[in-house]
């Protein structure tokens, strides 16, 4: 027999070749013999057809099966190959760590809680913000609704949860986007403590691996605890206890079940969630957290209902209360009194909640009702007892929209506030209240001040020039007692800036602080004793523990009793008949003084009783001059009603001193028909008044008769002649 071999070039053959029928192909493939009989239904014909559909049937069925086949072969080979690499990752990435037996939890960042005197919360600082609470602390509704929506299977898994990997990366396939994060509480509470936030395959098997740590070490309660205390909820809150007071200016101890949904939401996406930044994102997720929990049965659909209907409201972009300016000063003092913070601890603060809410709501009120009239925007408060205890400080407007403290770090031209003591140092050096100088222009060199308007009245007592803040008297007076000596008088009662000793300090140029130009007139507040001034009454732990105490002390006396009785009899006379009316207290004997910076770009008023000291000022930040606003009017203004409420039910007590001033009644009045004698007078120019420091050149003022050439300290001399009867 020939024999022929295949060719797959050659024309077809319709009977020859190696080609097999469409039985050929099936049958022998099942070891099965062929049929001896043929088809029911038809001859060979029918044989023929019948076979061939068998063919096509079997052929998609084992090309079905067979791929199956293949995808479960595969798919177990390419699973066997993954979980060996895995397990080789796992060992890789956990041999690089230190060993466990060194692994601990680290302490969580210590928190700083300020109270006031009462005990009543001012404020939390440190890095968390807030103070750790137990889980049987919070509200309850904190915990079950993070559970709901990060980890529904928290409480049975052990620390990987694979079910809910693989519903999270089903939700975000079929979404298109991360809606669902896979890590367990466990995996995100080791992140925290153990891990940078890096996305790398190492910490992510390092993140497993302490997931299982702690679920070992650690119970499913101590877990979700030390998660709530320390996880991040956006603007600057760590905590639950930080969040809720951030968000809702409470403690979590008292969050409602709308309130716990919303804080669970933010756990995704914190600072984008964030009701301070957009509220209605932060409740669209917060009723996602209420589906979840009344899924899983943790509330009811009432419930629901009504935690939903509580509409979104936006938190305040920081912190809001005028109470964190005097927070952030505390802050700033702990390390010069306790060192580096290391605990927990509770720091005990001189500030009067009552008092500082009193303030901040006046300050606001008076800003509002001025704003666009009187071109203001800003204003500081300050309130010292006479221990020197800060019972107050309003650092700005709106704490939340500015943490610049205006009380204690800017410094401004404080005017004639400042005028007090030049004369101190007047006093000091021999002068009285009684003693008479002429209010009339001046000139020191170049320099020629100049009174409020322009008006000068004449001879007058000191008082009265204090009363009604005569800058041609207070820059006659520097000129003789000395700059120097006034410089040294600010700073010996409490001025702590630097000052420059010239004739125009007089009128107050030389910039200090509202907090310590307000400390400075304590003395006269307290009988001349120049006390600490101090926010911290007391810091202990958490435990108890003592770590510091304010020792309470009079303080030096940096001015006499007598000068003391002096100052305070001048100074109450710019409330009776001065600058000051506006400042007046009810039924409180109070003294201050009024100041006015160029052009109004600052305005004070800095006056006391003899239970608190309290300063005030006006401006704006920029040093854009307000609208005629000067220390008589809104500073005044604010001082009177802080004040007045400050004393509701405060027993009365006068003023230290017992200066009377016998005649300075009869001067008043000799004065007065004096004046009223001069302007029927005509003016004549008078050369060398015998004005201290030295005047020259010649002014126009009226000169009665016979006076031309006279040196004031004549007239002065026949006056107190007339006075005294000589």
């Amino acid at each position: 027999m020939r024999r022929i071999e295949p060719s797959f070039d050659a024309p077809s053959r319709s009977h020859e070749g190696l080609s097999l029928s469409e039985e050929d192909r099936v049958l022998p493939a099942r070891g099965k013999k062929k049929p001896a009989y043929p088809a029911r239904g038809g001859g060979n014909g029918s044989r023929k057809s019948a076979g061939r559909g068998s063919a096509r049937r079997n052929k998609r069925r084992g090309g079905l099966f067979g791929l199956l086949r293949g995808m479960v072969y595969w798919s177990l080979v390419l699973g066997l190959w993954a979980g060996i690499a895995g397990a080789g990752l796992v060992v890789y990435y956990g041999a690089r760590m230190p060993a466990a037996t060194t692994w601990a939890v680290p302490d969580r960042p210590p928190n700083v809680k300020i109270v006031a005197v009462n005990g009543d919360l001012v404020a939390n600082r440190g890095m968390t913000g807030g103070q750790a609470l137990g889980l049987h602390e919070m509200s309850p509704h904190i915990p079950k609704a993070v559970v709901a929506i990060e980890d529904r299977r928290f409480f049975s898994h052990f620390g990987v949860d694979p079910v809910g990997l693989t519903r999270a990366m089903v939700e975000n396939v079929t979404n298109r986007r991360l809606v669902q994060g896979g890590s367990t509480i466990s995996q995100q509470l080791a992140k925290n403590l153990f891990l940078d936030p890096s996305r790398t395959i190492e910490r992510k098997v390092q993140e497993v691996l302490m997931a299982f740590w702690l679920e070992r070490e650690f119970s499913k309660e101590q877990i979700l605890e030390m998660y709530l205390n320390r996880v991040y909820f956006g603007s600057g809150a760590y905590g639950v206890e930080a969040a809720s007071r951030r968000y809702f200016n409470k403690s979590a101890r008292d969050v409602t079940l709308s309130e716990a949904a919303l804080l669970a939401g933010l756990l995704i996406a914190p600072s984008r969630l964030s009701p301070a930044r957009d509220p209605q994102a932060a409740e669209a997720r917060s009723q996602l957290v209420l589906a979840a929990m009344r899924d899983q049965g943790m509330i009811g659909d009432s419930e629901m209902a009504t935690a939903m209907s509580t509409p979104a409201t936006r938190a305040p972009a920081f912190w809001t209360g005028s109470e964190h300016y005097a927070a952030d000063r505390v802050m700033g003092e702990l390390r010069r009194l306790i060192g580096e913070v290391r605990h927990d601890i509770v720091v005990e603060t001189t500030i009067d909640l009552n008092l500082q809410k009193q303030a901040e709501s006046t300050i606001r009120r008076i800003i509002d009702e001025n704003r666009d009239k009187a071109s203001v925007s800003q204003a500081a408060l300050v309130s010292i007892d006479s221990s020197g205890a800060v019972r107050a400080m309003v650092g700005g407007y709106d704490y939340a929209t500015s943490q610049f403290d205006r009380a204690s770090e800017a410094r401004r031209q404080p005017g004639s506030a400042f005028k007090p003591f030049v004369f101190l140092a007047a006093l000091e050096k021999g002068l009285f209240p009684d003693t008479v100088r002429n209010d009339e222009p001046v000139r020191f060199g170049r320099w020629a001040p100049e009174n409020f308007r322009g008006r000068y009245e004449g001879p007058m007592t000191l008082s009265t020039a204090l009363a009604k803040s005569s800058n041609s008297i207070a820059a006659q007076l520097v000129m003789e007692v000395g700059p120097e000596a006034v410089v040294e008088g600010a700073w010996r009662l409490g001025v702590q800036s630097d000052l420059a000793p010239n004739a125009s300090i007089a009128l107050g140029t030389s910039e200090v602080t509202p907090l310590e130009l307000t400390s400075a007139f304590v003395p006269f507040a307290n009988g001349g004793y120049r006390p600490e001034m101090h926010f911290v009454r007391r810091i202990t732990t958490e435990a108890g523990e003592v770590l510091f105490e304010h020792r309470p002390q009079r303080g030096p006396q940096v001015v006499s009793a007598h000068v003391v009785g002096m100052m305070n009899a001048m100074m109450a006379e710019t409330l009776k008949d001065g600058t000051g009316r506006n400042a007046t207290i009810a039924g409180w004997p109070a003294a201050g003084k009024t100041g006015t910076s160029q052009n109004s770009r600052d305005a004070w008023f800095v006056g006391y009783t003899a239970n608190l000291t309290t300063g005030v000022w006006f401006g704006n930040d920029d040093g854009k001059p307000m609208n005629n606003i000067t220390g008589g009017s809104l500073p005044a203004q604010v001082f009177s009603q802080f004040m007045t409420a400050a004393h509701q039910g405060v027993p009365v007590a006068a003023l230290p001193g017992d200066w009377q001033g016998g005649t300075m009644q009869r001067i008043e009045d000799v004065l007065r028909a004096e004046r009223e004698r001069e302007q029927s007078m005509p003016v004549q120019p008078v050369a060398g008044n015998g004005v201290y420091g030295g005047h020259t050149g010649s002014i126009d003022r009226p000169v009665p008769p016979g006076e031309v050439g006279q040196q004031n300290s004549g007239r002065f001399g026949s006056i107190m002649d007339v006075i005294l009867g000589n």
